[in-house]
Parts: C-alpha cells; sequence; structure tokens
C-alpha cells in the first residue's frame, strides 16, 4: 500500500491547489466561469491594477488552470480543460460553488458594457 502511494504523482494537483489557494486568484477563477474575459475586464471587476492582475495571471497559467489567447495588442483569458479527468471534476466543482452567487454575472454584464471591445486602449 505504501508502495502505491509512493508512485502516485501528486504534481498536478499540488499546482492546482497552490494556484487556487490565493483569494485574488480564486476570484479570478470564478470571473473565468462566467466566461472568457480581457485582462482589463478582470482589473475592472477585482478594481486591482494591472501588474496585479497579470501577476496573478501568469501564476494560473503556469498552472495549467487557464489559457490565453492574444488578438492584437490584448490578451484574453478563460479556464483551461484539465488533462486527467480528475483534477478536471475538481476544478468544475469549485467553479460549481460560484454559480449562481449574487451579483457575480451582472458585475460581469455591468463590466463588459463599460469596458467593452476597444476600452481597454
Amino acid at each position: 500500500m505504501l508502495s502505491q502511494l509512493a508512485e502516485v504523482d501528486v504534481r498536478p494537483w499540488s499546482r492546482l491547489l497552490r494556484a487556487v489557494a490565493d483569494e485574488t486568484r480564486l476570484r479570478i477563477v470564478a470571473l473565468l466561469a462566467q466566461g472568457e474575459l480581457c485582462v482589463c475586464h478582470v482589473e475592472a471587476a477585482l478594481r486591482l491594477p494591472q501588474p496585479t492582475v497579470s501577476r496573478h495571471l501568469g501564476i494560473l497559467r503556469a498552472a495549467g488552470v487557464v489559457d490565453a489567447r492574444r488578438d492584437g495588442t490584448w490578451v484574453y483569458y478563460r479556464l483551461a480543460p484539465q488533462p486527467q479527468p480528475e483534477i478536471q471534476a475538481v476544478l468544475d466543482e469549485l467553479v460549481r460553488g460560484f454559480v449562481g452567487r449574487r451579483g457575480l454575472k451582472s458585475e460581469l454584464v455591468r463590466i463588459k458594457k463599460r469596458t467593452g471591445p476597444g476600452a481597454c486602449d
């Protein structure tokens, strides 16, 4: 039994759990659970400066929690599919905890309307 435990690769679990163990990163995951967002949308939603948001997004990206795509000068982030079904299930369950939280979705709609395409200039 002990030898089987030693063979378990816990690194993917450790990366995920360390990445979401921070309050700001957890809030970013909650926002991205609603859909893809530009960095400026995340900044506006969390009322944080761009360097802080970018640092946290970088940590989430390095851990494989989020994916990024570039569109011109803008970078858009979304939750990344997880390579292991068990880890995907944990992330899905975490995200499910944010569903229906009062204000989250309406705040995103407000932010997207206010900032909108081209407003990140």
